[in-house]
């Protein structure tokens, strides 16, 4: 009787589960089966890994082969098990040293001919096996360096099962032929799987949106004002307009004025975008800040994930440290909209399923685009718009009012004048000189919060913010006049407070005055305090 043991990684959500996958040879009738909760593309490794020994010039026993993949209450799927199997099947028919394989984490897929081809969720699953202790994994030679983030562990990627064995054995390595130049790599299909991210809007990243420019938006200099604001506090924002005043222009451009993700997120969400199979080719980390545009005619499995089987990430784990933009909002169906509901409080989505609960990351900037009516004319000088009164009504309540409570700015997008498109006015501050401030204001809050785990204001919850920082006297006085009158929920007046306290970080000033309680509280109201909507006309 021949035994071996290596193991592998099962991912349940963007959360990696170490296996152990164990291989068990008996005299008998031939036969090869599969036991541990597989799921159907796990099962046909059978069918895989036997090609693929053959092939790359092993003897397939031809005794009966028990794979057990421990622990079997946990679900497994995907192809990432092919090679830990196809090893351990080797190391209990003693062609691998058993001893080996024991402390080894092995993640890949085979084709028949031995080549070792990339699966998707790399990165998360050599985290798993980094915190479970391992210190060796063999992946994949094209998702190397995307496994190579995780430090403490020594990465070996390897093109072919020929080249694995050898390496295991201490047999001269032998040489893959490289693909014809120009010829599209077959290899990079298991990292990006066809349909996974239609409708999110992905963005290409910092390049792409370097491109789009915030002086290139005309007038719109409230629109401008939150939109900085919401950059430096991490607040969720609503932008309302008629067509063509320019609220897409501003979300686009949002993303290039954030700052630059840290180690820790950048390795977060670059664990998510592994798992959706959505990693630009050649950049294994994502260091800037992502943005996700679904259609308004997502479903709520695309918005916060789900699918049949584990759940997979939905558009507001994509959008995770970066901007989730949801144009056109009222379009979206109120349940799907309302589902978002969980994770702007709680900056994680739980999803329960007969598989079993997925917890996926969701800390997201909302920005949310919508019409005043159907025709989008309503608010225009001239009384164009020709929707009646009732339907104009049952177009803004699409947007629910727990859900706008959550949202921290609302604006009113005016319609753009023939002067400011003519270039008459002041051109608006270019995306650098903005980022800038942002950046700026940022470490001043930064520095404030050190030593709390909170990183932006939008994060400080209102108590703390009551108790450990208060405002200067009598500067909350408005805002709990409008909570006293019903304008204001408890939960609006701790937004007002976190706004102001950005407001103030943007103006220079250690705490929050009373004109910046009113600049947020106009911000968020949309009705005017006699304060300029500049960050400047209040420092």
């Amino acid at each position: 009787m021949g035994f071996a043991r290596t193991c592998s990684v099962a991912l349940v959500g963007v959360e990696g589960v170490v296996v152990e996958v164990q291989a068990d040879l008996e005299p008998g009738v031939a036969a090869f089966t599969l036991v541990g909760l597989p799921d159907k593309s796990l099962t046909e490794s059978k069918d895989r890994v036997r090609a693929a020994v053959v092939n790359s010039g092993g003897e397939w026993p031809q005794k009966k082969l028990t794979v057990g993949l421990s622990p079997a209450s946990v679900p497994k799927g995907g192809s990432g098990f092919d090679l830990a199997v196809a090893c351990a099947v080797l190391g209990a028919a003693e062609r691998i040293d058993p001893r080996t394989l024991t402390d080894i984490v092995m993640i890949g897929e085979l084709g028949l001919d031995g080549r070792v081809r990339p699966v998707r969720g790399v990165l998360p699953a050599v985290l798993a096996a980094a915190d479970a202790g391992y210190e060796q994994v063999v992946v994949p030679e094209c998702t190397a360096a995307e496994a190579a983030l995780v430090p403490g562990v020594s990465v070996l990627g390897v093109r072919s099962l020929r080249q694995l064995i050898a390496v295991l054995t201490d047999e001269p390595v032998p040489e893959e032929e490289p693909d014809e130049p120009g010829r599209p790599d077959p290899m990079l299909a298991g990292l990006c799987v066809p349909g996974t991210g239609v409708g999110t809007g992905l963005s290409g990243g910092l390049d792409d949106a370097l491109a789009l420019d915030l002086a290139d938006v005309v007038g719109q200099a409230s629109a401008r004002t939150a939109v900085e604001v919401a950059a430096t506090g991490g607040h969720h924002l609503f932008l309302q307009g008629p067509p063509g005043a320019g609220k897409t222009m501003l979300a686009e451009r949002l993303p290039a004025i954030l700052p630059r993700l840290s180690r820790e997120e950048s390795l977060e969400v670059t664990a998510v975008h592994s798992v959706a199979g959505m990693l630009p080719p050649g950049k294994p980390l994502v260091d800037t800040a992502p943005y996700c545009a679904p259609h308004h005619s997502a479903t709520m499995q695309s918005l916060v994930g789900g699918g049949k089987g584990i759940a997979r990430p939905g558009a507001v784990s994509l959008a995770h440290r970066g901007v989730l933009f949801l144009d056109e909002a009222p379009e979206f169906s109120s349940q799907t909209l309302d589902s978002l509901r969980q994770p702007l409080e709680s900056g994680h989505v739980v999803i329960a399923r007969s598989a079993g609960v997925v917890r996926l990351p969701a800390k997201f900037l909302m920005v949310l685009a919508a019409n005043p009516c159907p025709c989008g004319r309503h608010t225009l000088l001239g009384d164009g718009c020709e929707c009646p009164a009732s339907t104009v009504r049952r177009y803004q309540a699409r947007l629910s009012g727990p859900l706008l409570d959550r949202v921290d700015l609302k604006v009113e997008v005016e319609p753009v004048t023939r002067s400011e498109l003519a270039g008459y006015g002041t051109r608006g501050d270019s995306t650098q000189t903005v980022a800038d401030r942002v950046r700026a204001a940022r470490e001043r809050a930064a520095a404030r919060l050190t030593g709390t785990g909170w990183r932006t204001n939008s994060e400080v919850p209102g108590h703390a913010l009551r108790t450990r920082w208060p405002a200067e006297p009598g500067a909350l006085d408005a805002a709990e006049l409008d909570l006293e009158r019903g304008f204001l929920t408890a939960r609006g007046l701790d937004r007002v407070l976190r706004v102001a306290w950005t407001v103030a970080d943007l103006a220079g000033r250690d705490r929050p005055a009373a004109q910046d309680v009113a600049l947020a509280l106009q911000l968020r109201t949309g009705v005017s305090r006699g304060v300029p909507m500049a960050i400047g006309a209040l420092t």
